[in-house]
């Protein structure tokens, strides 16, 4: 067995190596900003289910938020969990999202990213 030496301490490299890997959470992002809510209300009817098909869990939807620093101000944050960084790729590349994403521009100016978890 081989080991790896992280802050004074031993981990099994096959856990680290495991951790660096593609067994760890990803999250997409968004920020909206609706400026028409029935095409927006479409575009939520639509995406859960092309969300789940790539095994996303919606964690935040619209959900109240508070700036604590900078000029950030959110207007409809939304956030979704995939079980790996290939997964929501996978996912905001789908034939059936990039529709969706169609759909979403008619109601809302978006910012939205995708990050691996820790």
């Amino acid at each position: 067995m081989r080991l790896v030496v992280f802050n004074n301490n031993f981990i099994d490299y096959l856990n680290v190596k495991k951790i660096n890997n593609k067994n760890m959470s990803a999250y997409a992002i968004l920020d909206l900003e609706v400026f028409d809510t029935e095409k927006h209300l479409e575009y939520k009817n639509l995406a859960p289910g092309i969300i789940e098909k790539y095994e996303g869990k919606i964690l935040i939807r619209g959900g109240e938020s508070v700036v604590q620093e900078g000029e950030w101000n959110p207007q409809r944050i939304v956030v979704i969990e995939f079980p790996s960084y290939e997964k929501a790729i996978e996912w905001s590349n789908s034939e059936e999202y990039q529709k969706a994403i169609e759909l979403r521009k008619k109601g809302a100016k978006t910012n939205a990213i995708i990050v691996n978890g820790v």
